[in-house]
């Protein structure tokens, strides 16, 4: 695809979310952009659970944007977070996806950080047979790894390279501070990762997490089986600035455990279908409100789900204008029964790479992709539920998107009111 030239002016949804040029989807110097105005800029990112990394040593990789970063627990206890490009000649540092140590080191010229991300060691620093070396003023001190300011709500970790941004849960703000103290409320205990790469504009997602109906349309398990159905009684709330928004239906149309073929005036409800093993949908009421399904999609880049007994995180990582990498963290509760943890485990199924679910959404977001990068002109038409402030909202809709496009235009101007 051709680079726009440089005099093109930067695309920029209409003020009122309700068009969305699809420049922005494809152009690189807009990705550009968004890594520095929003990915390194007024935001905290989402990098990992703290039940990834429990013990002193414990890290994971992880990203903000595109930037990779390492998570570890010092020796302190302390969460640590840095930029895993090293400060010598800018390798990759710690290339294992997650482990223990007490030093991470650059394969290339073994320079060494610590936990915290100072530089501890550096081969040959003062030659060898006096050839070579740094000088007496080199300062150990001025080449370690950028650091991130890190804070944690409720064991959900989240990092920003902006020394000004403001303490988390300000940024999160009181819905969903609500809705993570809701899942979280519990020590929580990991029980597996899937990921996949979905060639896509990682926006697309965040479209689409915000999207609820879209899901009783798309989604013809949903449909068949009745699990998320459009007359359902539903919620939806969001932030003072529109970027984050949780919602989701409550199940007070079935009884847990009876998941039904209804499907009423569903045209993607299919009729003679059954599960070969109906125990997939044998939900339990675990929360005191019922809701069967909550979706909490937090600015920007990531995704906190309950799917009726289904929890996980899901983290957009960027790779380019029409790439990036959903990672899917599964958890549970640290005292789940045995039974409960065999039901998560199988609900996890529903949602993921190739979920009975959520496999469409990814191939919904490259159906797109692949139409709008021919270079033509065009825009997204995005005003189903009128041109209306971004509250009050509800489950059927595109409210939550423009409200996600116009505070994504206040950072990428530069303005993060």
């Amino acid at each position: 695809m051709p680079e726009p030239a440089a005099s093109d002016a930067m695309p920029r949804p209409r003020a009122d979310g309700g068009r969305v040029p699809y420049a922005l989807f494809t152009r690189a110097d807009v990705f550009a952009r968004e890594q520095d105005r929003i990915f390194r800029g007024p935001t905290w990112n989402y990098l990992g659970l703290e039940a990834e990394i429990p013990q002193p040593g414990d890290f994971k990789t992880s990203s903000l944007g595109d930037t990779p970063v390492v998570l570890n627990r010092g020796t302190d206890g302390a969460l640590n977070a840095f930029v895993n490009r090293c400060a010598h000649r800018g390798a990759t540092v710690e290339r294992r996806a997650c482990g223990n140590t007490r030093t991470h080191r650059c394969v290339y010229h073994q320079w060494s950080y610590n936990l915290a991300g100072d530089l501890v060691g550096v081969p040959y620093r003062r030659g060898v047979n006096g050839v070579g070396g740094y000088g007496e003023n080199f300062d150990t001190a001025a080449h370690g790894l950028r650091k991130l300011r890190v804070e944690s709500h409720r064991g959900v970790v989240f990092g920003t390279l902006d020394p000004a941004l403001g303490p988390l849960a300000e940024f999160l703000d009181t819905a969903m501070v609500a809705a993570l103290d809701r899942l979280f409320a519990k020590p929580v205990r990991v029980l597996g990762h899937m990921r996949q790469r979905i060639a896509g504009n990682w926006k697309l997602y965040a479209e689409n997490t915000r999207d609820p109906y879209h899901a009783a349309l798309l989604h013809m398990f949903h449909a068949t089986f009745g699990m998320y159905r459009t007359e359902q009684k539903g919620f939806s709330a969001a932030d003072r600035t529109n970027a984050h928004v949780t919602g989701g239906k409550y199940g007070d149309a079935f009884e847990f455990g009876e998941f039904k073929a209804v499907g009423a005036g569903q045209d993607k409800a299919l009729s003679g279908y059954s599960l070969e093993d109906p125990s997939v949908l044998s939900g339990r009421r675990e929360f005191e409100d019922g809701a069967s399904v909550t979706i909490n999609s937090i600015f920007p880049s990531l995704v906190v789900q309950q799917i009726v007994n289904t929890l996980a995180t899901r983290h957009v990582r960027p790779r380019g204008p029409g790439e990036f990498d959903l990672y899917w963290t599964y958890f549970g509760y640290a005292d789940d029964p045995p039974d409960l943890v065999e039901l998560r485990l199988k609900q996890a199924n529903l949602v993921g790479p190739a979920g009975y679910i959520s496999m469409e959404d990814g191939e919904a977001i490259e159906l797109i992709q692949r139409a709008i990068e021919r270079g033509e002109a065009g825009e997204s038409f995005v005003e189903f539920g009128g041109l209306k402030p971004p509250r009050p909202r509800g489950n059927v809709g595109e409210t939550n998107i423009r409200g996600f496009w116009m505070h994504y235009a206040r950072l990428m101007d530069g303005n993060d009111g």
